[in-house]
């Protein structure tokens, strides 16, 4: 697949977490699946995604989300 900014990206359908509208799938720079590019948005098919430091998802074509997998206790 080509990404918004014309890179060719790998998608590799066995790496896929659930999102609040669809699953994101994990892209990799190479074929070989060794280096990370982000995350495919199954709900609009962009690769357009945010993730912070909690490991929340977020992606900026339709606004699906992955819940964070950590919690940061000095937020409460």
């Amino acid at each position: 697949m080509t990404t918004e900014d014309g890179e060719s990206a790998y998608v590799d359908p066995e790496d896929s977490t659930d999102g609040s509208h669809g699953p994101f799938v994990a892209l990799y720079r190479d074929p070989e699946r060794r280096v990370r590019y982000g995350w495919l948005c199954t709900n609009c098919g962009g690769s357009d995604t945010t993730m912070d430091t909690m490991g929340r998802v977020e992606c900026r074509g339709c606004g699906n989300r992955r819940k964070p997998t950590s919690w940061d206790a000095g937020y409460l």
